[in-house]
This record gives structure tokens, C-alpha cells and sequence, in this order.
């Protein structure tokens, strides 16, 4: 019995011992053996190339982007496709998401309600209209109908060129609804970022629509990760976003996506 007892009393301390040590250095989040924080993002998948639904799965250049910070930052993530407004407003209540990444213009009015990462993509708006169209500028969609996403930098862009109450000026739930209204004659013009617009007429030759920039009425914009008031992301978002930047592996995805290079100074001293 004694020897039996002895038996006992060495295997529990093995079992114990075996899992002490497979509760050390899983965790790069340094949570010293608990287990890590699941870190829980919101995105609207409605914007290609940027994030789109692809096999049931949120795929596109954000999603990318967001992987190599997180694993730069050693954190764990979900991200789920929630739509733009509840990301917006899940994302500000804090509760239920921690962060949203969806193509998200850093503006002085966003930063009232939210914080942010630092900049990690530079953009622009642009017109997409018909070949035919003679369309030269934002200033000759004063007369148009025009499209845009709700709740957008082209939405506030083209409401101070149209006027807020611009019954011509149509805001749509997303660009996908947009674009169709386009292809069907709704709209004159489509509003949206360059990437949108850009993947849209690269995918569709055959609809005859061109892109129209305006680098006079409409200027360059940066995305940043949204967050929450106070957030404790930001502390370790930023010093990742910066170390994929400065170590090539954000290139690496850009040219993946965009099929060029980044200007990555632009973003490094957009602040």
C-alpha cells in the first residue's frame, strides 16, 4: 500500500509539473499563464479590395494587415462582419467589440466619439462615372445624382458640395448597393476611396464606367483601427503598426493587394 501510495504521489506531481510548463510561453501576450484575451474586431465586409465576404470568410488587404499587427503585438483576434452603422456603434459602446477595422477615414469629428490607431493606409476619394459622361470634377455633381455610402468621408464630402438636404444626393447602407444603382441607371455618379473604385472598374471592363479624380475638392485621407474612448489597444496596436511598416511586411501585403508600392513615409509621419 505504501509503495502504491508513493506511485500515486509521483505521478500527480508529474501530471502537475507537465502542466505548469504547458502554461509558459504559449502566451505572447505576456498574461503570465492566464489565458490570453481574445481581442474582438468589427468590420463591415462590403468593401473591396479591403475586407469582403470570400467561402464564409472576411478576407481582403485590411484583414491581411490587421494578422501581421496582431502577431507583431502577440494577440489574439476574431473578426466578424457586422455591417458599417453597428460597427460604428458597437465599436463606440465598447461592450461587445473592441475595435473596428474597415477602411475607417480618420476625421476631427470621428475622433470626438473614438481613438485611434496610428494611420495605417493612405487614400482618396474619387468619382467613378459612365465613359460618356462629362463629368470633369466633384464641382459637376452639383446637378447630378449622386451615390454614396452613409455615414462616409464622400458622404460628408458630397453633402457640402450638394447640400444636406440634396434630394439628388442618394446615401446607401454600402458602395455594393451604390455601384448597382449605377449599373442601373439610379445614380449619375458613385462617390467612394480609391481602392473601391479602382477594384470596381478593374473587375468590370465590360460596363464602360471610368474613374474621375479630384485632387482639388477632394484630399488625401488616412485609415486608422477604431477604438473605443480610452482604449487600451492603441498602447499596443501603434508600436506594432509601426514596427510592420518599418520592417517591410506591410509592403509586402500592399503589393499583394495593389500591385505597388506604399508610400510608407506618408504614413510614418502622418500625425
Amino acid at each position: 500500500m505504501k509503495r502504491r501510495s508513493l506511485w500515486v504521489v509521483a505521478v500527480t506531481l508529474m501530471i502537475a509539473l507537465i502542466a505548469a510548463g504547458c502554461g509558459q510561453g504559449g502566451d505572447k501576450g505576456g498574461s503570465g499563464g492566464a489565458e490570453a484575451k481574445v481581442y474582438k474586431f468589427a468590420t463591415d465586409a462590403q468593401y473591396a479590395p479591403m475586407e469582403f465576404m470570400d467561402k464564409g470568410k472576411v478576407a481582403g488587404f485590411d484583414v491581411e494587415f490587421l494578422d501581421i499587427v496582431m502577431k507583431e503585438a502577440g494577440l489574439k483576434y476574431d473578426i466578424v462582419n457586422t455591417g458599417w452603422d453597428p460597427m460604428l456603434a458597437s465599436v463606440q459602446q465598447g461592450t461587445e467589440y473592441d475595435a473596428g477595422i474597415s477602411s475607417v477615414s480618420i476625421t476631427e469629428e470621428r475622433k470626438q466619439t473614438y481613438d485611434y490607431s496610428m494611420p495605417y493606409f493612405e487614400s482618396i476619394n474619387m468619382i467613378l462615372v459612365k465613359q460618356d459622361s462629362p463629368v470633369q470634377s466633384a464641382l459637376d455633381l452639383k446637378n447630378k445624382k449622386v451615390g454614396v455610402q452613409i455615414s462616409t468621408t464622400a458622404d460628408t464630402l458630397m453633402t457640402e458640395i450638394m447640400g444636406q438636404n440634396n434630394a439628388d444626393l442618394k446615401r446607401f447602407d454600402s458602395n455594393t448597393v451604390a455601384l448597382l444603382e449605377l449599373e442601373g441607371g439610379g445614380v449619375d455618379a458613385v462617390v467612394a476611396d480609391i481602392a473601391i473604385v479602382r477594384e470596381y472598374v478593374k473587375n468590370n471592363p465590360d460596363k464602360n464606367f471610368k474613374e474621375v479624380a479630384d485632387a482639388a475638392n477632394f484630399t488625401p485621407e488616412y485609415y486608422g483601427i477604431l477604438l473605443p474612448k480610452g482604449s487600451e489597444l492603441k498602447a499596443l496596436l501603434d508600436p506594432a503598426i509601426k514596427a510592420v511598416i518599418e520592417n517591410g511586411k506591410y509592403t509586402e501585403v500592399y503589393k499583394k493587394w495593389f500591385g505597388e508600392e506604399p508610400n510608407t513615409d506618408n504614413l510614418l509621419n502622418a500625425e
